[in-house]
């Protein structure tokens, strides 16, 4: 079963279905685990039972996305061994440490503490069980910090010298902090808490929508958007400054992003909004753009130069066809989310933050955005990359394992079935939770705490103490 493609596409088409679902779970895990930690350091700031009872109904989407993540993950790390083989043969002696250097320091912290963070509350006291939640969450940025320096290694290589063909490491801090490694670790962190933002901001619009108006509806929403305000534009700024970095390090992505074919000589280089780039005919067709804005964004100058695609060999050019549309795919979700957090800002002085529908319609829809625009960055980094998988060391085609088209389609068709069903029922149960939405467990409606005894026996099933089914069609508590 080849579907009329190489083995080397198939492994690619397959590696990117597999890395596409996975790095959803992540981003959720890495966000709403900070976001919980936030919960509770209000609640013990507080004693707001309100921020309990946002604890306990986002702990459960935490700890479903979180198992789901690692399943997925463990898949992935297979794959270097199956369809890649001769990149792990190559260069296995920088990645594989940098991996199991994220098992020992990342995820045997988040293991040990995880079960104190679900299932303690009761069980140990609240100062113990906050600083469980913060090490779960130190710990899912401290994975985001390995898995980043590995991958953007591959983008940035340095600190190794080949021999006999292998890649050897000399300098393991220039490895772990190669040039592009700063700029893509703070885009993904802010991408990561903006996905679990929106996530946040969507569940209560939709509440909202629905006539939803007490504390736990409007605490989230109002949590939400003020996330989104800071770190929206925030990630303009960095998205700019990896820019930069991108244009000395890998000009051929960036011209790729551009859709950028000549090299401008002692003229501004334009950006364009719109174009179909033709890598045969070496042009980008049906192109509108703005005079000289290329160049200011690109060199914060009006006239800079910036190498066109045509200045690298046609087998050294990434396939700009994909990645100026991914590029402006991301860009122009992240210019909605600013206006999605502007519009709530200008409500919220009027005072009317929980009653705009248009507001909470626009959040609604922006839900998936974050989602969208971080698989639209990845498949700008990735596909920008090619025709390596080390930059400028080793090629794709050099890195796949001697395996046939016939068997990689085969496998191909068994990942997307079996992710589309396993996957899917865990999607589907999150969105469940979503749509029924956080309830009043620690606190009454009125914001008065239950007795003691009903926290304890809720403390003690943090992933099952709501006592109907998501499907149940009892109306949602006003």
């Amino acid at each position: 079963m080849n579907l009329g493609l190489t083995a080397l596409e198939l492994a690619r088409i397959q590696f990117a279905f597999t890395v596409s679902f996975h790095i959803i779970f992540p981003a959720i895990s890495i966000g709403l685990a900070s976001f919980l930690a936030v919960l509770e350091w209000r609640w013990l700031k507080t004693k707001d039972p309100v921020y309990q009872d946002l604890f306990k109904f986002w702990v459960k989407i935490f700890a479903v996305a979180f198992g789901m993540g690692v399943v997925s993950g463990v898949v992935m790390s297979y794959q270097f061994g199956t369809n890649w083989s001769e990149f792990s043969r190559v260069a296995g002696s920088v990645t594989g440490p940098l991996l199991a250097y994220e098992v020992l320091s990342a995820f045997f912290l988040e293991a040990g503490f995880l079960g104190i963070m679900l299932f303690g509350w009761g069980r140990v006291g609240p100062r113990a069980h906050f600083f469980a939640t913060a090490m779960v969450a130190v710990g899912t940025c401290i994975s985001m910090f390995w898995i980043l320096s590995s991958n953007s290694w591959m983008q940035t290589p340095q600190g190794f010298t080949i021999e006999n063909g292998i890649i050897v490491p000399q300098d393991w801090f220039a490895i772990v902090f190669n040039p592009s490694f700063p700029y893509r670790l703070a885009h993904m962190a802010a991408a990561a808490f903006l996905v679990s933002a929106l996530l946040v901001a969507a569940t209560a619009a939709w509440h909202l929508l629905k006539g939803r108006r007490d504390a736990l509806v409007k605490t989230s929403f109002s949590m939400a958007m003020w996330m989104i305000l800071i770190l929206a534009p925030l990630q303009v700024l960095i998205g700019d400054n990896h820019g930069l970095n991108t244009l000395k390090h890998q000009p051929a992505k960036l011209a790729a992003i551009e859709g950028h074919w000549e090299t401008n000589k002692g003229e501004g280089m334009p950006l364009y909004l719109f174009g179909i780039p033709d890598m045969q005919a070496e042009e980008t067709k049906y192109a509108i753009g703005i005079p000289n804005l290329g160049s200011l964004i690109m060199t914060h100058t009006m006239d800079g130069e910036v190498k066109g695609l045509k200045e690298f060999a046609p087998e050294d050019r990434p396939n700009s066809t994909i990645v100026f549309w991914s590029f402006r795919i991301m860009v122009g979700l992240g210019m909605l989310m600013i206006l999605l957090a502007v519009f709530a800002l200008f409500l919220r002085r009027g005072g009317k933050l929980y009653d705009n529908k248009w507001l909470h319609r626009f959040a609604f829809v922006m839900g998936p955005s974050g989602f969208i625009a971080l698989l639209a960055g990845w498949f700008t980094t990735e596909v920008g990359r090619q025709p390596w998988v080390v930059y400028g060391v080793m090629r794709t085609k050099d890195a796949l394992s001697p395996v046939s088209a016939e068997q990689v389609g085969l496998t191909l068709i068994i990942f997307v079935v079996v992710y589309c069903v396993v996957f899917g029922i865990g999607i589907y149960y999150m969105l469940k939770l979503m749509h029924k939405g956080p309830q009043f467990i620690y606190s009454t409606p009125e914001g008065q705490a239950h007795s003691e005894e009903a926290v304890i026996l809720a403390s003690k099933r943090p992933l099952t103490s709501v006592d109907e089914s998501v499907d149940s069609n009892e109306q949602e508590r006003k």
